[in-house]
């Protein structure tokens, strides 16, 4: 393989540690995978193999299809998912999948998570949304992600009794939305507790997103002359 599926198989296995550094899996649930610029390739974490135990050696190649192109074990049980995503959304670099306490929940009760926060007007641009239920094993999950994020500014999805999806423009972002996911699900879920939450105008998200996604942060130093 060429150096550019190492260093893919290398950021792979380095961001599964930023699941379980955040509390967003349990066990072998949970999973990130990448796609390996410049080849109809992705790469994901095997099948049932403890967090502790991933490496770069044991990362799985798979073609967008999900068949394993190389590698000893099997790969994720959501790799046909990860892999219609690619197809699908040429933009996507990365996905990530994670059954986080707290956005889990909101899934589980088929319910958007309705954007009263400024944080969530900047990371997700408004909702995050409700996907469809679907058996695991097959592309139906894709799918179902696809399509509900299609003309959606969130980068993440909860797929309804299973748990939340996220994309990005790869596999860190994608990382990324997921821990923010789960920050924003915990806060809604005490908002509810303590009562209504106060809406936010449409206007304010918007102008939140638009500065968040275009003016925070550093910004790139000129090249060298």
């Amino acid at each position: 393989m060429s150096q550019t599926v190492t260093e893919v198989r290398e950021t792979v296995a380095a961001l599964h540690a930023e699941l379980t550094r955040y509390g967003l899996v349990a066990w072998t649930a949970g999973n990130v995978s990448a796609r390996v610029p410049g080849k109809e390739l992705m790469v994901i974490k095997p099948s049932g193999v403890s967090y502790d135990d991933l490496s770069p050696a044991n990362m799985i190649v798979c073609d967008l299809h999900g068949d394993v192109v190389e590698g000893d074990l099997s790969p994720s049980s959501d790799t046909a998912a990860h892999a219609y995503v690619y197809r699908a959304m040429p933009e996507v670099g990365g996905v990530v999948h994670t059954h986080s306490t707290y956005a889990t929940a909101w899934a589980a009760r088929g319910e958007a998570i309705p954007c009263h926060l400024t944080a969530q007007a900047d990371e997700f641009g408004g909702e995050i949304p409700i996907g469809p239920f679907a058996l695991i094993g097959g592309d139906d999950i894709g799918k179902g992600i696809v399509a509900t994020l299609a003309g959606h500014r969130s980068p993440a999805v909860l797929m309804r009794n299973h748990g939340v999806f996220t994309i990005g423009r790869d596999a860190r972002a994608a990382v990324k939305a997921a821990v923010m996911c789960e920050d924003v699900a915990r806060t809604a879920h005490l908002t509810r507790m303590l009562g209504e939450p106060v809406p936010m105008a449409q206007a304010d998200v918007d102008s939140l997103y638009a500065r968040y996604q275009n003016v925070y942060g550093q910004v790139a130093p000129p090249p060298a002359p």
